[in-house]
């Protein structure tokens, strides 16, 4: 799930060429390969947490254990934001490349609001049932991706990269901070990486999350670098350093993919790649919408939204009412772009992502200050001076460098959508939701100090919840 969340040939096809074309430039493998730095020490604290803490809420309740319910509620509000929004972002990439490809392949014209009503009908019917079934589809369509990836990227390998060779420049380290826009660069390679953290989300519905999730996320974290770092290697190579950077700020900007896979491995694999981009964005949506669902439950189950959102599924154990709530939303959001006469990719998708991004490394950095104050009272035969204080000191200065980026570079990462007025709003959006979170949970603890209690407490200590087996409310 957190592999599919990633979306590998999303990331790819979607964000290498605005990093190679307005970011790092050829340094786009370096950007990769320092982000995979940055998250993995991030990971390491994050996961000493999740040893302890099983919560659908997983940020929610790790910000609420280490900082405080005030802080907790206002970081749940800031995650169910860019989850919620994040969906809604994905169907609108899903429609262009669906869009695309239905007019390549069969010539057939159609409006992008068909695909995006397709999307969120399919998903709103498969994430009524058993997460299994869900994670099998998205299993499916991710062992897709992520050949086609690889043989494209080995392809270039087995050739001896591309008119100039290899390059093995290209991975010097110190090249992440070159470029036109190293910002822009740094902050699209952290943007490839979002969902790989919804791990700890799935902890109910898994069987021994103490051992699991923690394996899950640390592998997701460095099986998404090596592929990252590699397939922008080879891209690069394959197509040339500088004309891969010419192709990038072209009018064809995915030719830095179908133009060496045809060259290296036929025409079936511009066909396929085409294909897979768009299985790719829907399994990606797909996982974003579990991961809002989640987060809507865990915070409806404490009755601070309606209590039918804490509901989940007598047979599939799936939160099925917030499942349903989470695609009226994506609806909403949807329908709010198509009736401005948006467009799919430069509006919906770009201003959609910076949102939920922004509001996503906040909720990211204050759950690495988390894990700090959490050990310092809590589970003293768990402490380290590397796990629990300098690997999430150091995670979390890294995530608010990658805020900085992004609020410095916020006009050149939106591109031209930067004009609109919605682009306007995203800051004020992330700071009315996250004051809004304080104000709720300040307002709980005057008026309902029951309720209060048991904000972001909710712990499972048993695995694959039901509702016979109810969370509790302790200090983990």
């Amino acid at each position: 799930m957190a592999l599919a969340t990633a979306a590998p040939i999303t990331a790819m096809t979607g964000n290498l060429p605005v990093i190679v074309g307005g970011g790092s430039g050829v340094h786009a493998p370096a950007g990769f390969l320092f982000v995979t730095l940055v998250l993995t020490v991030f990971t390491v604290g994050y996961v000493a947490m999740a040893r302890h803490i099983t919560t659908a809420g997983a940020f929610y309740g790790f910000v609420s254990h280490g900082l405080g319910r005030v802080v907790g509620m206002a970081s749940g509000l800031l995650a169910v934001l860019a989850y919620v929004v994040f969906e809604a972002s994905i169907v609108g990439i899903f429609a262009y490349f669906g869009q695309q490809a239905v007019e390549a392949q069969f010539g057939l014209d159609l409006p992008w609001q068909v695909f995006a009503l397709l999307m969120l009908a399919v998903t709103a019917v498969l994430s009524y049932f058993d997460l299994e079934v869900a994670s099998k589809v998205l299993g499916v369509f991710l062992v897709g991706e992520v050949v086609m990836l690889v043989l494209l990227a080995g392809s270039v390998l087995v050739h001896g990269g591309g008119p100039d060779g290899l390059h093995l420049s290209l991975l010097d380290p110190t090249g992440a901070f070159a470029g036109v826009n190293a910002g822009v660069g740094l902050f699209f390679c952290f943007w490839s990486w979002i969902g790989f953290e919804s791990t700890a989300m799935y902890g109910e519905e898994s069987r021994n999350p103490q051992r699991i999730i923690p394996r899950a996320t640390l592998l997701a974290v460095v099986v998404l670098g090596a592929l990252y770092t590699f397939v922008s290697w080879m891209v690069l190579a394959g197509n040339g350093p500088d004309q891969a950077v010419r192709t990038a700020t072209g009018n064809g900007p995915l030719d830095l993919f179908l133009v060496p896979a045809q060259q290296y491995l036929g025409h079936w694999a511009v066909t396929a790649f085409q294909w897979l981009m768009v299985t790719s964005a829907f399994a990606c949506g797909m996982a974003f919408h579990q991961c809002a669902a989640r987060y809507l439950y865990a915070i409806g189950r404490e009755g601070f939204l309606h209590p039918a959102l804490g509901r989940t599924h007598h047979r599939h154990g799936s939160p099925y009412v917030a499942s349903f709530t989470q695609t009226g939303i994506a609806l909403a959001v949807v329908a709010g772009f198509w009736a401005t006469g948006q467009d799919p990719y430069v509006s919906l998708y770009t201003l959609t992502a910076i949102l939920g991004t922004l509001a996503l490394l906040v909720v990211q950095t204050l759950c690495s200050f988390s894990v700090i104050a959490y050990f310092r009272t809590h589970h003293p035969e768990s402490r380290h001076w590397f796990r629990t204080l300098t690997a999430p000191l150091l995670g979390g200065l890294g995530m608010l460098a990658a805020i900085v980026l992004l609020v410095v570079n916020l006009d050149t990462a939106a591109g031209a959508a930067s004009k609109i007025f919605f682009f306007k709003l995203i800051p004020w959006i992330v700071a009315a939701v996250f004051l809004g979170g304080v104000a709720l949970a300040l307002y709980m603890r005057a008026r309902h100090p029951q309720k209060y209690e048991v904000m972001g407490r909710l712990v499972v200590e048993n695995a694959q919840e039901r509702e016979d087996d109810e969370p509790v409310a302790v200090d983990a």
